[in-house]
């Protein structure tokens, strides 16, 4: 049987894809990856914030294309459904949703101004009101959730959905010297130790594009 293709962008930069990615692997599906380059003009303005093309990441499996981050989570549920993306009980799963939905769709002023970039580091990274905002409601997220499924994941004791929705998060975190709690601290390092995720972070450290835009001085 064919692998399927994911279709990803730069992995020091590319927030979206890494979603895609992580979502793929946790459903430990069999993919290859088709990367675009971040020179092209879509994906940098993309990445930029300055359009949603959709064109990363995509899936392609058994003769269906999947796009859209979201669309490809519940795709692999679907398809996947032992693999766990979603919680078993179906509060939990509304519940994981609907924190999926507001990263999908919110947290623009903490997007626009921490853009993923894995390979940089801002110590006492200075950080306006509205992305402040945004930060405190990740937290927020991230604490009840850790509370009320027990951790060390946002919904119990494996990755799903929802972790590999706000892992680009934990980057930006590490990457701005966002100051956090213990209990988000440690859910920071738990997902940055998952091996998935270190493989990510060495294939970004190791990349060679660059785009000035997001290598911001402070």
């Amino acid at each position: 049987m064919t692998k399927a293709v994911l279709t990803i962008s730069s992995k020091n930069y590319g927030a979206w894809a890494l979603r895609g990615w992580l979502m793929a692997r946790f459903a430990k599906l069999e993919f290859s990856e088709n990367v675009i380059s971040p020179d092209d003009p879509a994906m940098k303005a993309e990445m930029l914030l300055l359009s949603a093309s959709m064109r990363v990441p995509a899936l392609e499996h058994e003769g269906i294309h999947v796009w859209d981050t979201l669309a490809i989570g519940e795709y692999l549920h679907e398809v996947k459904p032992r693999a766990g993306l979603l919680p078993a009980d179906l509060a939990a799963r509304a519940h994981c949703r609907a924190i999926c939905g507001e990263m999908h769709s919110g947290f623009s002023a903490m997007r626009s101004s921490l853009p993923m970039n894995i390979k940089a580091h801002f110590p006492r990274f200075l950080v306006w009101s509205r992305a402040q905002s945004d930060i405190d409601r990740v937290l927020t997220i991230w604490s009840e959730c850790l509370a009320t499924y027990g951790g060390p994941y946002l919904f119990g004791s494996k990755p799903g959905m929802a972790d590999a929705m706000f892992a680009p998060v934990v980057t930006r975190f590490l990457t701005y010297d966002v100051p956090l709690d213990a209990t988000c601290t440690t859910y920071c390092r738990q997902i940055m130790a998952l091996p998935a995720m270190q493989e990510w972070v060495d294939a970004a450290r190791n990349e060679p594009d660059e785009i000035d835009e997001l290598d911001a001085e402070f």
